[in-house]
């Protein structure tokens, strides 16, 4: 009778070691994920990672934020794209450096509308700002910073001129940022 209880117990005794190191292993199996990429808005490319092989974030760049174009939250994507024209300065008097360049967003049709933005330095990557219209079709030709306001130049048609015309009238505007807005200057 003693055998049998300490063979019943030893098998209790097995049985929770063997359930044990099974979770134990369970808990620590590596997953492979697919050697899949994601290609995010700035141009870097992440793949899948973790224990669910969700893809990476992308990196927190100016280009890999949102922005607000006529009252909507965008990202930069197929509608919504990144011209350039980068101007950086400090732009909300925090001392750190701020980036202003242009947006294009193409909704269909021939319009191409291009916009000044504001990417806004933080402890964490950027913030973006409003963006402000410029104008459809225009010719960018610089932005710059100075004293904390931007300043773009860009050639535009004459107001009694098609569309068709080539851009041939120089423009300056100015903007600042207020309150982590970009608000319009004018001269």
């Amino acid at each position: 009778m003693k055998k049998i209880l300490i063979v019943i117990f030893g098998a209790i005794l097995l049985t929770g070691v063997v359930c044990l190191a099974s979770g134990v292993i369970s808990r620590n199996k590596q997953v492979s994920c697919t050697m899949e990429a994601k290609f995010c808005p700035d141009g870097s490319a992440v793949g899948r990672t973790g224990p669910s092989c969700e893809f990476a974030p992308c990196p927190n760049n100016y280009k890999n934020i949102t922005y607000e174009i006529e009252r909507q939250t965008v990202t930069l994507e197929k509608e919504i794209r990144y011209f350039g024209n980068d101007a950086n300065g400090d732009l909300n008097g925090d001392g750190k450096e701020d980036i202003a360049f242009l947006l294009t967003q193409s909704p269909g049709g021939s319009g191409t509308f291009y916009y000044i933005a504001v990417a806004l330095k933080t402890v964490d990557g950027h913030k973006g700002t409003n963006a402000m219209f410029l104008g459809d079709r225009i010719a960018p030709q610089t932005t710059e910073i100075r004293n904390g306001e931007i300043i773009v130049n860009y050639a535009d048609r004459k107001l009694d001129e098609p569309m068709t015309t080539a851009p041939s009238v120089g423009v300056s505007k100015y903007f600042k940022v207020v309150n982590n807005r970009l608000i319009k200057v004018t001269k």
